[in-house]
């Protein structure tokens, strides 16, 4: 028969894990495999999907430890359906069972997880130092945007202004011009109404009306 899966290793075996398999003073342990490996990690290649932690990972150069035993796989046998609902002890001795049956050190285990959870931790800061970078750039952007709207602001209120001193300039030429026209028509219908009896010159009503209406000259015509 075919190699059996690593479930069966444990599964029919209810002993506790073989003692070689955990040391003696767990959290020494552990302290000096961290101690060992670089707090930050390189990146040789580009992430162009940091969703994608293969990617991640693939970048820092972690490659997987002796059979295949990763964190990650350590992490889907402990979901695993035979086991899943176990009590924590009982999962424990599984996962320390599987590893001595494929001569997998847990020590690399952890060690693989180190690296995992650092190169994570560096490209965290890696994407955060973007994001510093892009909130500079943008704050930057959005200054010389409101400078330059207050600028043209200024411009435009400054052409508005010109703008209604001009309306203002020549409505006062065009009421002057007509109070001068008024009293031009007044001049010329006083002298035809020596003349005629029924006066035809038009006179302005007022400055600045815009309109006009027919106001005969009211001097008889010399006889």
């Amino acid at each position: 028969m075919g190699t059996k899966k690593w479930y069966n290793t444990f599964i029919t075996v209810d002993r506790p894990a073989p003692a070689a398999s955990a040391p003696a003073d767990p959290a020494r342990a552990v302290a000096e495999i961290a101690a060992s490996i670089a707090p930050d990690t390189q990146f040789t290649s580009h992430v162009s999907d940091p969703n994608a932690f293969d990617q991640i990972y693939a970048a820092a150069e972690i490659s997987s430890p002796p059979g295949g035993y990763t964190i990650l796989k350590v992490a889907d046998m402990l979901q695993s359906d035979h086991i899943r609902t176990a009590p924590p002890e009982m999962r424990k001795n599984s996962i320390l069972l599987a590893l001595d049956a494929a001569a997998v050190p847990l020590k690399s285990v952890i060690e693989d997880a180190i690296r995992r959870d650092r190169a994570l931790d560096t490209y965290e800061r890696v994407q955060q130092k973007a994001f510093e970078d892009l909130v500079a750039k943008k704050a930057a952007e959005t200054k010389d945007i409101e400078a330059e709207i207050e600028r043209l602001t200024k411009e435009r209120q400054a052409r508005i202004q010109a703008n209604a001193e001009a309306v203002a300039k020549e409505r006062a030429r065009v009421d002057d011009w007509r109070l001068q026209k008024q009293k031009e028509e007044q001049r010329i219908a006083d002298a035809v109404s020596y003349f005629v009896t029924e006066n035809p010159i038009t006179t302005t009503l007022s400055p600045g009306t815009g309109g006009s209406s027919t106001d005969p000259g009211t001097r008889d015509t010399k006889r």
